[in-house]
């Protein structure tokens, strides 16, 4: 994980630590959404890729993504001159589609609300092209790629005088993040949240064993975390942290990227702002040294203006909380 923490400062500056502070309690929120692809999944794609041997890169990869993992394996591919294929579904964000093209990968669609399995179409494509495949979470480079994010944020949380993050309050979908950060800080208390309906990871951890998401789950606007079952190796991670889970609904993220936007002048998807509306909704309580993670803000323009409009009859009001 320091290896991957040392290739990203290689390439990229840190992305920006934010601090607000709730009843008098600082509270610190790392950027991810200020990433060059507007998330963090460059920074397991970078350390899967650079992996390669030049056989290997030659060949190609192959990853399966809603668009977040989608843009950052194709970042990585363009900057490395490997050709990249993406199993995206069909009614993926404009924006994130539109972000992996524009990174010269290649798009192949797929149905998921007709029930197209992405990882058999994704694997019979690495197959058929001799390419790698590169999974968007249950891998152990990606892993190890995106725990750098931890220590990066301890780095920045100690500069500013805050100490080592004590609590990490971080989006689940797959759960690479998550388990990341979990080994990346292993002193710190960890919190996982979902959306309503696709809480998978946090009812794994209740019950011990992994439990996939329930038939017919909800809509939800948090694309990025529509994982239906999570694997064995982002499980076991956490559950040997003893990590904790929440999940929040719809209108919770609604007033999270409102309140992002208002406070921190932050544009933050529903998936990537699950953390702070954790936070803003009671689910987790503000204390010293808490880290929320901003994973990820690549928006569709239209849908978030809706859910940040402040003139929606339904749209919850932003929390009064004191702040500074």
């Amino acid at each position: 994980m320091r290896d991957a923490a040392a290739k990203i400062a290689a390439i990229l500056p840190p992305t920006p630590l934010f601090t607000h502070e709730f009843n008098g309690i600082t509270v610190s929120f790392k950027a991810e959404s200020l990433q060059p692809i507007g998330a963090f999944k460059l920074r397991g794609a970078w350390h899967r890729l650079t992996a390669l041997d030049e056989d290997q890169r030659r060949k190609g990869v192959v990853a399966f993504s809603s668009g977040n993992h989608a843009q950052g394996v194709a970042w990585a591919a363009k900057r490395l001159g490997m050709p990249a294929t993406i199993v995206m579904p069909a009614d993926a964000p404009r924006a994130k589609r539109d972000g992996t093209l524009a990174l010269g990968a290649e798009v192949v669609a797929y149905d998921r609300a007709a029930g197209e399995d992405r990882i058999r179409i994704a694997s019979e494509l690495a197959e058929a092209r001799g390419a790698t495949l590169v999974p968007s979470f249950d891998d152990p480079w990606i892993i190890e790629g995106q725990g750098s994010v931890a220590i990066e944020a301890r780095r920045q949380m100690e500069a500013m005088g805050l100490g080592e993050p004590s609590h990490v309050v971080v989006p689940c979908g797959g759960g690479g993040l998550a388990s990341g950060i979990a080994l990346g800080l292993s002193e710190a208390r960890i919190t996982i949240v979902e959306p309503e309906g696709w809480d998978d990871m946090c009812r794994s951890l209740e019950a011990s064993w992994i439990e996939p998401v329930g038939p017919n789950p909800p809509p939800t606007a948090c694309d990025a975390l529509q994982t239906p079952e999570v694997s064995p190796l982002t499980f076991d991670v956490l559950a040997r942290r003893d990590a904790k889970g929440v999940a929040v609904s719809e209108a919770d993220v609604r007033v999270a990227q409102r309140w992002a936007a208002a406070t921190l002048h932050l544009v933050v998807e529903p998936g990537g702002a699950v953390a702070l509306a954790a936070l803003l909704a009671g689910k987790v309580t503000a204390e010293p040294g808490m880290l929320i993670i901003l994973s990820g803000g690549n928006v569709d323009i239209d849908a978030y203006a809706k859910a940040i409009a402040p003139e929606r009859a339904e749209a919850p009001a932003i929390p009064a909380l004191s702040g500074a």
